[in-house]
């Protein structure tokens, strides 16, 4: 090989290591960090990670992934038993063993991709309608079956969904005050003020986000 050659070669293996460098730096470094500056001071709490805090300041969970609110399960449990002090969220895939995520298990996130007529799927239905309706009927107030809204017993496309529909939360209102000792009017104003309505009055439907419900919730209890 001729001086000339390991010149050039030298010249194209140097200008790749500048660009490698250069491209390294702008890409991985400098525009991280310009978008997330950006991110951070135009929406400071979505680029967080839309954290949810409680009056403390302490953070509760993310706004935007449904957790589940249940008593410590008892030995032997399968599932444990939901906490009826706090306003249940919508099913997460099911109720059974057999469903995909009945934990709000961030790793699996999914539909079950059963039809409208599977008969594990009608049966979780039914199954599920029977429970709302028993957990939800107090001393002075019953709950009807036709008043079970489809949330209430169904799963969403993710089955992460932090929402439930205002129909659900109203529902869930006087077995809620029945189990903390509140009034049935401070319960459903709670549920008034942390009701979204459609995003520019017509698109989706009106939402009621339950981490941020049942954390206002408990800033009430504790006074």
């Amino acid at each position: 090989m001729t001086n000339t050659s390991v010149s050039s070669t030298a010249r194209v293996l140097g200008a790749g290591l500048r660009a490698l460098l250069a491209l390294t730096l702008v890409c991985g470094v400098i525009y991280p960090l310009a978008v997330t500056g950006v991110a951070r001071t135009l929406f400071r709490d979505r680029a967080d990670g839309s954290e949810t805090k409680d009056a403390s300041g302490q953070v509760v969970g993310s706004s935007l992934i449904g957790q589940r609110y249940d008593l410590p399960p008892e030995k032997g449990e399968e599932s444990p038993a939901p906490d009826l002090r706090w306003f249940q969220p919508r099913p997460s895939h099911g109720l059974g063993t057999n469903s995909v995520n009945t934990r709000y298990a961030l790793i699996l996130s999914g539909a079950t991709n059963r039809s409208g007529d599977n008969e594990e799927l009608i049966r979780w239905v039914r199954d599920a309608k029977a429970a709302v309706v028993k957990d939800n009927s107090t001393a002075t107030y019953e709950v009807r079956p036709s008043a079970v809204p489809p949330d209430a017993v169904t799963s969403s496309g993710s089955g992460l969904d932090p929402h439930i529909s205002p129909a659900y939360a109203a529902l869930q209102v006087h077995r809620v005050a029945e189990r903390n000792g509140l009034g049935v009017g401070q319960v459903e104003r709670l549920v008034e003020d942390h009701t979204t309505g459609r995003l520019l009055g017509f698109m989706g439907e009106p939402r009621v986000n339950v981490l941020e419900l049942n954390t206002a919730l408990r800033d009430v209890i504790r006074g």
